[in-house]
């Protein structure tokens, strides 16, 4: 999925991650609706790219039941 504005190549050398939403957040805590919002996912099954860096792999562990993740590598 590409973002407005927003390029999904990497620089040279850098891991990105792919997030896809894959539970639904009905009735979960407004923290994790907060932190899913926060990672860009929107509706059931969005997938998101974003760069590999400490502070995203926080955000996915506050809410590891509700989201994949998939570590792409530059080829």
């Amino acid at each position: 999925m590409v973002t407005k504005g927003k390029s999904t190549k990497s620089k040279s050398g850098e891991k990105q991650l792919r997030i896809k939403l894959v539970r639904s957040l009905i009735g979960r805590p407004r923290k994790h609706r907060e932190v899913v919002r926060g990672l860009g996912l929107r509706k059931l099954n969005s997938v998101v790219i974003r760069k590999d860096c400490p502070e995203i792999w926080g955000m996915i562990r506050k809410v590891p039941h509700l989201v994949e993740v998939e570590v792409l590598e530059k080829k």
